[in-house]
């Protein structure tokens, strides 16, 4: 009587490794489970597009963010995200059923998470942007040695006072920076120390000249980065501060301690856009800056 393989048939009591024998090429391969009918049923609903348009819209009623999945929103740290970067290996990227209804679960954990303070929130945080004057047309000419060993000098001029007053390195932007603070003090006094050790840094005889902008609001929290309209505002703060100027916005200028620009030696003056220059987009129209310098 003839036994069933996985991939054919040989008569009963015939060896697979026998050369003599009628089995197939992939006899001594190991046997494949068949595929049911209610696995492939399975298989095939879970691909398909409809059924996950339709979960991605429920996704959309639930609490939470219902673009919980994606790159921004898994990385960093937290419990929702460590389960949805396990999740995102086990199941791949490719768009399914089970990957809608896994995220859309760790989706609705991460909002009870946010509601309890553990997750994003809307704490007040002073955001900082940088950047050097003039530094891509000088690195055209400098060459890619002099512009490393720039961006090396300039960050060891610049990272440490952040962190030394409780300030986070978000990111960093070819040559400048992006770091929030819980407080707009502890902001105001690394800019002011980073511009002072920036002074003494040269490459050649290029002295670098670096703008900054600060705003304090309640930008929020996503995979390890900071979003929203008051990140907006601080890098618009930021290009207002034009050639190597230090910028704040009125909110952080309030938020600060009454005695804490006094005691760094420097004093707050509005700043009143010229005539003749663009408008700064994305920014409510209210907004007022002003400029930080030394008393």
């Amino acid at each position: 009587m003839p036994t069933e393989y996985a991939g054919g048939t040989t008569a009963q009591g015939t060896e697979a490794g026998n050369p003599d024998s009628n089995a197939p090429d992939n006899a001594d391969e190991p046997a494949r489970p068949r595929i049911g009918p209610l696995s492939a049923f399975m298989y095939a609903t879970n691909n398909r597009p409809d059924v996950i348009d339709i979960l991605r819209k429920a996704r959309k009623q639930l609490p939470g963010d219902p673009a919980f999945g994606d790159p921004l929103s898994v990385s960093g740290p937290g419990g929702a995200r460590a389960v949805a970067r396990a999740a995102d290996r086990l199941v791949g990227d490719s768009p399914s059923a089970a990957r809608e209804i896994g995220f859309g679960a760790l989706q609705v954990w991460q909002a009870a998470l946010e509601r309890l303070g553990r997750g994003k929130g809307t704490q007040e945080m002073t955001v900082m942007f940088t950047d050097l004057v003039s530094f891509s047309s000088w690195s055209l000419t400098a060459g890619d040695e002099a512009t490393l060993d720039l961006l090396r000098k300039v960050a060891r001029a610049i990272e440490p006072p952040i962190a030394e007053r409780g300030g986070q390195v978000v990111k960093r932007m070819g040559d400048g920076v992006m770091a929030v603070f819980p407080s707009a003090d502890r902001a105001v006094e690394a800019a002011i120390a980073a511009r002072r050790n920036l002074a003494d840094t040269t490459v050649g005889t290029y002295r670098p000249r670096m703008r900054i902008g600060l705003h304090t609001g309640s930008p929020r929290e996503i995979g390890g980065d900071w979003l929203g309209v008051d990140v907006t505002i601080a890098a618009r703060v930021m290009e207002a501060a034009g050639n190597g100027r230090m910028m704040i916005s009125e909110s952080t200028l309030a938020a600060l301690e009454p005695e804490t620009l006094a005691d760094l030696g420097h004093t707050a003056r509005p700043y009143r856009r010229s005539f003749f220059a663009a408008p700064l987009s994305g920014v409510p129209e209210d907004l007022r800056i002003y400029r930080i310098s030394s008393s």
